[in-house]
C-alpha cells in the first residue's frame, strides 16, 4: 500500500473487483413461465440475461468475493482498512446486524469500522462521496462494497418486474492521494415520491395489511421520466461545476436500469450513446451494484486509461439520485 502522509488531501480508487453468481437466467428461460418473449424484453429493456444467486448464497457472500478481488487489485490487506461501507437494499438480515459487519468479519478487517447504507440503486455514488470524506480526513483506506440479491425480493410471476433485475456485487478500495482522483459528487433525493418504488416491509406495516411475502413493487411509468430528468441534471451539474464540457469526459457509467432510459438521456442531451458504458444486456439491473460492476467490466476490458475523466450517475428508490466525477488514477 502507498505510504500515508499528511499532504495526501485527495482520495483515489486504487482497487476494483466484482462478482456475479454462476447461475445465469436467460430471457428464453423466462419464456417458459411468463407470458413474454426474448424479443419483447430486449426491445423494452436491453436485457438478455441476468445472474441469480444459488440456494444458500447470500448478499454478504457476493460482497466478500468482490471485496477480496478489489483488495487484491489495490494490494491492500484487510487489516489496513479504516472503514468498510456496504451499500445494499437486500442485506442478509432485515435490519441488523448490518451486512457490512458480516463482510468485515469474513474478511478479517477487524480494525475497521463497518456500516450499511441504503440509497437503493444510487447507493454506490452516495458511498463514494462518504468514503472519500473518511479516506481524506482519517488518512486510511476505505472499502466500499455494493452487493445485491434482488432475485429474493421478486415475484417471479410478475413480468413487469422480474425480467428487470439480477444479482451481483462490485467493490472498490479508496486510498489517500496527493493528486485529485475522486473530484466531486452530486447527491439528491425526492422523498415525496417514495411510493413509486418500494418493498412493503418494516415497522410501518406491522399494524397494517399483513402479506405472506413482501415483493418489490414499482410504478415504472412514474420512474422512467424521473430517471431521465435527474440523470441529465446530475451530469449537467457535475460538468458545469467543474468547468467541463461533455466531450472532456471519456466514460459515463450510468446505473444499468433500462437501456431505453439511457438512450433517452443521450437523446435529450444531444450526445452520443456510445459515451455511456452499457453492460445491462448480460447483468440486468443489479441495483447499487450496477455501477461498480460496470466499472470493473470497463477496467478489466482495458478501455479505461490513466488520466481519463469518468462520470458515474444513477437513480433509485427513495427516490434518490446522484453521481460522481473522478480522474482515473488506478
Amino acid at each position: 500500500m502507498d505510504s500515508v502522509s499528511s499532504n495526501k488531501s485527495f482520495a483515489r480508487i486504487a482497487g476494483v473487483g466484482a462478482y456475479l453468481p454462476e447461475r445465469v437466467v436467460s430471457n428464453s428461460d423466462l419464456e417458459q413461465s411468463l407470458t413474454t418473449t426474448d424479443e419483447w424484453i430486449v426491445s423494452h429493456t436491453g436485457i438478455r440475461q441476468r445472474h441469480v444467486v444459488a440456494e444458500g448464497q447470500n448478499c454478504s457472500d457476493l460482497g466478500v468475493e468482490a471485496a477480496r478481488r478489489a483488495l487484491t487489485d489495490a494490494e491492500v490487506a484487510p487489516e489496513e482498512l479504516g472503514l468498510v461501507i456496504c451499500t445494499t437494499c437486500t442485506g442478509d438480515y432485515a435490519n441488523f446486524p448490518g451486512t457490512a459487519c458480516l463482510i468485515q468479519g469474513q474478511l478479517g478487517a477487524l480494525a475497521a469500522g463497518a456500516v450499511d447504507m441504503n440509497a437503493a440503486c444510487t447507493g454506490f455514488p452516495y458511498a463514494l462521496a462518504l468514503g472519500r470524506g473518511y479516506c481524506v480526513n482519517q488518512q486510511k483506506p476505505v472499502l466500499i462494497v455494493a452487493s445485491e440479491v434482488l432475485s429474493r425480493l421478486l415475484d417471479w410471476s410478475d413480468r413487469s418486474t422480474c425480467v428487470l433485475f439480477g444479482d451481483g456485487a462490485g467493490a472498490v478500495v479508496l486510498l489517500p492521494s496527493t493528486e485529485p482522483g475522486l473530484m466531486d459528487e452530486v447527491l439528491g433525493a425526492d422523498g415525496t415520491n417514495g411510493g413509486v418504488l418500494f418493498r412493503a416491509d418494516g415497522t410501518s406495516f406491522e399494524t397494517g395489511e399483513k402479506r405472506e411475502r413482501h415483493f418489490l413493487e414499482m410504478n415504472g411509468k412514474a420512474v422512467f421520466p424521473f430517471a431521465v430528468r435527474v440523470m441529465e441534471r446530475v451530469i449537467d451539474e457535475l460538468l458545469e461545476r467543474n468547468h467541463l464540457a461533455f466531450d472532456d469526459v471519456q466514460h459515463v457509467i450510468p446505473h444499468q436500469a433500462n437501456r431505453r432510459i439511457i438512450e433517452a438521456v443521450a437523446r435529450h442531451m444531444g450526445v452520443p450513446l456510445e459515451r455511456f458504458f452499457l453492460n445491462i444486456d448480460c447483468v440486468a439491473n443489479t441495483s447499487s451494484a450496477s455501477v461498480p460492476i460496470a466499472l470493473d467490466d470497463l477496467y478489466h476490458s482495458g478501455r479505461i486509461h490513466q488520466g481519463d475523466l469518468v462520470l458515474t450517475v444513477g437513480f433509485g428508490a427513495g427516490l434518490t439520485f446522484g453521481g460522481n466525477l473522478m480522474v482515473w488514477r488506478k
